[in-house]
């Protein structure tokens, strides 16, 4: 858990009123409050996060983004202290946080990518035909498409289809990178969620999942965190600006860092702090 570090910048001043998104939304953050034991890490945070688009959590470490983002499918659950405080994460109107909610169902429409890339010591095959099977996909044939069709979906195809009975620990990182994503595109998720996707790969392979986070957004609803705010200007639609576990301004990506309404968004992406 990070923990936020006290900083001098702007002034806080109170959040503008989230903007309307283009298209609905299929993430709904309504008044949420999150706590560690007794240490609250999220305050009163609402927005919604539209379908199909590219949404980016930004803000110096502490500052929530990750938690936040480790709430959307309850990844937080594990942490034993860790507990909602107040307010409501709706995904199609559904409380994700109601005790009839099936979590493991939603971790398959919600699928996630961390940042260090944890391939399973399996084979290249194995790395996206295991969940499959865990779903109840057995038969040889479906299991051959949908391995082919996700590995083609990461754009990995083309530079594992002859060894696809290696492992997957012997890819380069940012190979690895796109495995995972593989992986969590197999099962057909509605959201992915990306934790620091590029930050352990170099230029090149973060070039890669850069495109390929564009080629995604045609088929899936992505939220990223990210600390380099050069990838979230190149890959986001909307950007949400997080300040010692407030939102403090959500805007499309290019208002956020060519015109922000707040002064503390317009410090922090103009490098003053942070």
């Amino acid at each position: 858990m990070s923990t936020a570090q006290p900083l001098t910048a702007a002034p806080t001043v109170p959040p503008p009123a989230a903007p309307a998104p283009a298209t609905p939304p299929i993430v709904e953050i309504d008044k949420l409050d999150f706590f560690y034991g007794d240490k609250q890490a999220l305050f009163d945070v609402t927005l919604g996060i539209p379908e199909k688009q590219v949404t980016a959590f930004i803000g110096p470490s502490g500052c929530g983004k990750t938690t936040l983002l480790r709430c959307l499918n309850r990844m937080n659950d594990l942490v034993d202290v860790a507990r909602i405080g107040g307010g409501e994460i709706r995904i199609d109107g559904i409380n994700i946080y109601d005790p009839r909610v099936d979590v493991i169902e939603l971790r398959k429409r919600v699928g996630m990518v961390f940042q260090k890339s944890n391939p399973f010591p399996k084979s290249i095959y194995e790395n996206i035909a295991y969940g499959l099977r865990l779903h109840g996909i057995t038969h040889k044939s479906k299991l051959d498409e949908v391995v082919e069709k996700s590995l083609r979906g990461a754009a990995l195809w083309d530079e594992v289809k002859d060894r696809l009975h290696d492992s997957g620990m012997g890819l380069s990182g940012g190979q690895q990178q796109r495995l995972c994503i593989a992986r969590a595109i197999a099962v057909e998720p509605d959201v992915i969620l990306m934790d620091e996707p590029c930050s352990a790969l170099d230029p090149i392979a973060t070039a890669k999942v850069e495109e390929l986070i564009h080629e995604l957004k045609n088929k899936y609803t992505i939220v990223i965190v990210t600390h380099n705010m050069q990838q979230a200007a190149r890959v986001s639609d909307l950007t949400a600006f997080f300040y010692l576990g407030k939102l403090i301004e959500f805007a499309g990506t290019q208002k956020i860092f060519m015109k922000p309404s707040n002064p503390q968004t317009e410090a922090y992406v103009s490098g003053h702090f942070g």
